[in-house]
């Protein structure tokens, strides 16, 4: 298994390796010691989430108040997904900044992304499915969007009509998100990471 640091802090792409024969093949898509090793902290695992989507579907960006916040674990185990981690922390280096990996059923890729840190993907075959490992449960009021297409963020979807939901086309700008002081700041992720694991 390879794990490397994305651009923004606090995310990693994973590739596990793969080992097949004329029957099929095996793979390790999470491994909790190879991960805490990388992030620096163990991974609590909360809840398991899954997803199916349309071709073009965007779901996001989608964040938890943080403490606690959400980290996940994601992988495609069907189709392919461009997956995007984007910087919403007040205060980050990278704050606004967005990265994207290409998830899907060859590669067997997966991104972590710690606490605090916007997630997002685009459907790029039909019946995408993606599966989700998180460090807290769902908690409702305590969970936000920014809108996907908002031009400040500038993700290029490769959709020429992003399928949206009604949740996710209603949500604020990334502006608007930090007006309303719906943002995590970088040092209250950092520090409760801290009071967590050290």
């Amino acid at each position: 298994m390879k794990i490397r640091p994305l651009g923004i802090a606090g995310s990693f792409e994973v590739t596990p390796v793969q080992h097949g024969d004329a029957r099929g093949s095996f793979l390790e898509w999470y491994r909790f010691d190879h991960l805490a090793a990388a992030v620096g902290h163990p991974l609590d695992l909360a809840q398991a989430n899954l997803s199916t989507s349309a071709r073009d579907v965007v779901r996001g960006v989608h964040f938890a108040d943080v403490p606690p916040g959400q980290a996940k674990y994601v992988t495609c185990v069907s189709g392919a997904v461009l997956d995007v981690v984007v910087d919403i922390r007040v205060g980050s280096p990278t704050f606004g900044l967005w990265e994207a990996v290409t998830l899907d059923d060859t590669d067997r890729r997966a991104v972590y992304l710690a606490e605090g840190l916007g997630h997002a993907f685009c459907a790029l075959t039909e019946g995408a499915t993606v599966a989700y490992l998180c460090s807290s449960t769902y908690r409702p009021g305590h969970e936000h969007g920014i809108h996907p297409l908002d031009p400040e963020l500038g993700i290029t979807w490769p959709a020429a009509v992003p399928l949206l939901s009604g949740k996710d086309e209603s949500a604020p700008t990334l502006a608007q998100a930090r007006a309303a002081g719906l943002l995590p700041s970088f040092e209250a992720c950092n520090s409760y990471v801290e009071s967590k694991f050290v």
